[in-house]
């Protein structure tokens, strides 16, 4: 029996290759371990049979965009930008990206790697109450492009409401100038319209959380469920609740 080593300075022996290059090749998912992939450098090992991958590569994973469709009740908002302190019995939407939740017809063929959920950060968050599309991406062109042209980028919600409408409550939310406000700041015009008698559709531009349900309150109407269906021109389409897939490469916000 030897004495228990990381993976990595093992691998470095066996490979030749400096310490940092072994870590490479662990975190970059191509080395198994008694033929189980092992991405930890820190992994200790004694006699297992360790495998390093015939396609393996120094190069840095590509980035990626993952699509999730959150259930309703798991926490997903930016918690440096939320007024609220985060309750930390509610579960995050981050916490459901795993390899185990894939959505199995995700046809991107790109396999899974540990470093693409713990490096993927939230940037369309949504309420805790409502479900449907949230973006996570290491990205940083598919990043800056979601914050910076949030206020530009269109929003499809399918949202579910109580009460009676205000007269008029439909026309002033879609007016230009409906002087609607969303934490004191006036809100840009959205598309409203009746779905169903308990149903309404917005599409809307940098809807943020708690906009819509503001939105309804002002007019009389209290949101019992909410979903967004589309993110610009991203949609939810058939991606069922708590799984995820990537961004293909020929898709675009």
């Amino acid at each position: 029996m030897t004495e228990p080593v990381r993976l990595a300075k093992r691998l470095a022996e066996m490979r030749g290759c400096s310490r940092r290059e072994a870590e490479q090749y662990i975190e970059g998912g191509f080395v198994s371990v008694d033929g189980v992939v092992v991405e930890e450098p820190q992994f200790r090992v004694q006699d297992q049979a360790i495998v390093l991958a015939p396609d393996a590569s120094l190069l840095a994973p590509a980035a990626v965009t993952l699509l999730l469709h959150k259930p309703a009740g798991y926490r997903a908002q930016d918690a440096a930008r939320s007024a609220a302190p985060a309750d930390a019995r509610v579960q995050t939407a981050a916490q459901l990206l795993t390899a185990a939740t894939r959505w199995p017809g995700d046809r991107a063929g790109i396999r899974p790697l540990k470093k693409h959920f713990s490096s993927a950060e939230l940037v369309t968050p949504l309420a805790t109450a409502a479900s449907g599309l949230v973006v996570f991406t290491n990205d940083w062109r598919v990043a800056r492009k979601l914050r910076e042209d949030a206020r530009l980028l269109e929003h499809e919600v399918v949202v579910e409401v109580s009460g009676q409408i205000k007269p008029g409550g439909l026309e002033r939310l879609n007016r230009p100038d409906h002087g609607l406000t969303h934490q004191g700041v006036p809100l840009p015009p959205a598309k409203v319209s009746w779905q169903s008698e308990t149903r309404l559709r917005f599409a809307l531009k940098g809807e943020l959380p708690g906009q819509i349900a503001e939105l309804c309150e002002q007019v009389g109407l209290e949101v019992t469920a909410m979903k967004r269906l589309r993110v610009g021109r991203i949609p939810l389409s058939q991606l069922p609740p708590g799984q995820w897939r990537y961004l293909m490469p020929y898709e675009r916000f």
